[in-house]
C-alpha cells in the first residue's frame, strides 16, 4: 500500500534540489511498509523457487541437469537468501556513506532530506531481506572475512563519486535480476513481493546515485578520475563476487566442491551477469570511469 506521508516543504532551488524534491514527492506517493505488505505468516511453499532458475549459478551445467526438481528449488532458495544477506551487508555500508556525506549539511535542503529518506528506506529493506532469508530456511550468510574488512575500510574512506558509483553498481545488478524474479510465477509469492518493493524504491536510489556521480565528477581532474575508477571497479568486484556464498551448495544438499567448480565455469551465468550490466557499463563509460585498470576487475567479475 502506498504511503500517505506528505513531503516536508523545502526551500532548495538548486538543480540538485530539483532532483531531490522529485524523489521526495515520489517517496511520499509510492512507498511501502514491508512489515504489512509482505505475507510473513503463510508457511513457505516448498514447491516454489526462491529465484528464477535461469539466475541460478548452476543453471545450464551438467550438475543442474542431474539435480532433481526439489534440489533445484532448494538451491534457488539458498541462493536468493545469500543475495539478500549480501544486500543487507552492502546496505549497511551504503547507509553509513550517505549519512557521512550529508553530515553537517543544511538539513532543510531537499538533498539532505532525500538522503535521510533513502537511509530510512534502506533500513526497511535490510529488515525485509533478513526476514525473507529466514523464511527461506537459510542460515545467516555473510561475505568472507576479507570482503567484510575491505567493506569496513571502504565505508570509512570512500567519498564523492567513489561512494555513489559503488552504490549504483550494487543497486543496478540487483535491480535487473529482481525484476525477473518478481514477474516469475515459479518464485515464492512473498519473495516476489519483496523484490517488487525493492525494485520500486531502489529506482529512486539509483537515480540519486547517478546524479551524484555525475555531479561529483564535474570538477574531477584526470588523476582523481583514474584513481576513483579503479576504486569503484575493485568495490564492484568484491560486491558481485560476494553475492552467492559458497556454502549455499552444501546447504542445498549438493556436493559443495563440485558445485563450486561448475558454478565458476558456468558461461550461462556469466552471460546473464554481463547482459544485466550493459546499461551500467554504458553509464560508467560516459563518466570516464572505464579505464584499462578498472576493466580488469569488471571482466573478472563478468560484468563486461
Amino acid at each position: 500500500m502506498a504511503s500517505s506521508t506528505v513531503r516536508p516543504s523545502t526551500q532548495d532551488h538548486s538543480p540538485e534540489g530539483d532532483i531531490a524534491r522529485r524523489l521526495l514527492d515520489s517517496a511520499a506517493v509510492l512507498a511501502y511498509d514491508p512489515a504489512t505488505e509482505v505475507d510473513w505468516d503463510t508457511p513457505l511453499d516448498r514447491d516454489c523457487h526462491g529465484a528464477s532458475p535461469e539466475w541460478s549459478t548452476l543453471y545450464g551445467t551438467a550438475y543442474w541437469r542431474e539435480m532433481t526438481e526439489e534440489q533445484r528449488k532448494e538451491l534457488t532458495r539458498q541462493e536468493a537468501a545469500s543475495v539478500a544477506s549480501t544486500g543487507i551487508w552492502f546496505e549497511m555500508i551504503l547507509q553509513q556513506m550517505v549519512l557521512r556525506d550529508v553530515y553537517a549539511k543544511d538539513p532543510t535542503s531537499a538533498e539532505v532530506q532525500w538522503a535521510l529518506t533513502e537511509i530510512a528506506e534502506e533500513c526497511r529493506h535490510s529488515i525485509m531481506f533478513a526476514r525473507g532469508a529466514a523464511k527461506l530456511g537459510a542460515p545467516p550468510y555473510r561475505p568472507h572475512r576479507l570482503a567484510v574488512e575491505l567493506g569496513r575500510v571502504f565505508k570509512s574512506v570512500a567519498f564523492g563519486e567513489a561512494a555513489y558509483a559503488a552504490i549504483l553498481v550494487a543497486e543496478e545488478v540487483l535491480d535487473v535480476m529482481q525484476r525477473d524474479w518478481m514477474r516469475d510465477e515459479r518464485v515464492a509469492p512473498f519473495v516476489r513481493t519483496i523484490n517488487n518493493i525493492h525494485v520500486v524504491e531502489e529506482s529512486r536510489h539509483m537515480k540519486f546515485a547517478r546524479d551524484q556521480t555525475r555531479k561529483r565528477l564535474a570538477g574531477a581532474g584526470r588523476v582523481r578520475r583514474r584513481i576513483n575508477a579503479l576504486v569503484i571497479a575493485i568495490a564492484s568486484y568484491v560486491i558481485v563476487t560476494s553475492m552467492v556464498n559458497r556454502e549455499v551448495y552444501a546447504n542445498a544438499g549438493l556436493d559443495g566442491e563440485r558445485a563450486l567448480a561448475e558454478a565458476k565455469a558456468n558461461e550461462h551465468h556469466k552471460s546473464m551477469m554481463r547482459s544485466s550490466c550493459a546499461g551500467l557499463m554504458e553509464f560508467l563509460a560516459s563518466c570516464g570511469l572505464l579505464t584499462k585498470p578498472a576493466l580488469v576487475f569488471y571482466k573478472r567479475a563478468h560484468l563486461i
